[in-house]
């Protein structure tokens, strides 16, 4: 097995990564807030599944809501600790003339996605309490599509950035 070290450069975060995070922030405070709200308002059974289309595949326990924003922070603290070692990420053509913008792209990749993955999960616990409240009947068909969408289209556009400058 081979191998590698990367050297570790200290690049500061830029006003884009810095935005996304205060966004990101914001949202999943808000997320907790509104959950900590409307908890007292909540019936014993709320959503505890969706199928691919959206539809409530299963029933269950209130307190299941709260396993979203606990894998979210945790992704997002996992996540932002892999943000600030580019160095261990895996690349192509990573060489002495594209170092900087490999690292700069690499993590950028990762801080749209931590944060995507935050406002995604906060759109589903808020989908989850509102069928709860009556408010809501499903996540509707159009979820499932925009959720991929939203994970799958960044990874790629960062990937071609990646490859594409060597």
């Amino acid at each position: 097995m081979q191998s590698y070290n990367h050297p570790k450069l200290d690049i500061p975060k830029s006003a884009f990564e810095k935005i996304l995070d205060w966004v990101g922030a914001f949202v999943f405070g808000g997320w907790v807030i509104y959950l900590l709200v409307t908890w007292n308002d909540l019936p014993a059974k709320v959503p505890g599944h969706y199928d691919g289309a959206g539809n409530i595949t299963r029933m269950g326990s209130k307190w299941e809501l709260i396993i979203l924003p606990v894998i979210a922070g945790l992704l997002t603290i996992f996540m932002s600790f892999l943000e600030k070692h580019p160095e261990w990420h895996n690349y192509l053509n990573l060489n002495e003339n594209n170092i900087e913008f490999q690292y700069k792209n690499s993590r950028m990749m990762l801080n749209v996605l931590k944060n995507i993955i935050v406002f995604l999960f906060a759109a589903i616990s808020w989908n989850m309490i509102q069928v709860g409240r009556g408010k809501a009947e499903s996540l509707g068909i159009w979820f499932l599509p925009v959720f991929l969408a939203a994970v799958f289209i960044p990874m790629i556009f960062f990937i071609v950035r990646s490859v594409r400058h060597k």
